[in-house]
């Protein structure tokens, strides 16, 4: 049974938008992201049931959003705000930007899938059974996608403190 767009929007639009407002802290990239997920809705109509509409409207929109701010990272939409976002992180804890540049690196690695994974469970809070129905996989499945986040962080953290004591020595 094909979803009804236009009611879906009426009646689940506000969760859209407040879970962009959260993931991309700007109002205007949250009401273009949140009009972005039910397009994909639309063009995907077909395929899609209505059953779930919450969970899947949510996971699309952590998706949407999670790409927003990779194709952000990657273009800045000018020069100013590259070299502010460089000027801001220069003057914030030294610890903090390494977490970032590490976390980075590893989510770099991995499907979308599983970044989507570690953010709606170690950033939004959400238990495992809660992620698990929201990505369409089990508890185990999920689990494992974190276990294996978990490796490729301590993996790569081992290979930056070896390189700091060569560099040291």
């Amino acid at each position: 049974m094909a979803i009804d767009v236009e009611d879906a929007y009426r009646r689940y639009g506000p969760m859209v938008l407040r879970r962009c407002r959260t993931m991309l802290r700007d109002e205007q990239q949250a009401t273009d992201a949140m009009q972005d997920v039910f397009v994909q809705i639309l063009r995907n109509n077909d395929r899609l049931e209505d059953r779930g509409m919450s969970s899947l409207l949510y996971r699309v929109a952590t998706n949407v959003c999670l790409n927003r701010i990779r194709s952000t990272r990657r273009r800045p939409e000018d020069a100013q705000s590259d070299l502010l976002e460089r000027i801001a992180e220069a003057g914030g804890d030294e610890a903090r930007t390494h977490a970032r540049a590490m976390l980075d690196r590893v989510l770099g690695r991995e499907p979308i899938s599983t970044t989507t994974i570690a953010v709606l469970h170690l950033h939004d809070g959400m238990t495992l059974q809660e992620v698990a129905d929201a990505v369409g996989l089990s508890v185990s499945g999920v689990r494992k996608r974190l276990r294996k986040l978990k490796a490729s962080l301590h993996e790569l953290e081992g290979l930056d403190t070896s390189a700091d004591t060569e560099g040291s020595a």
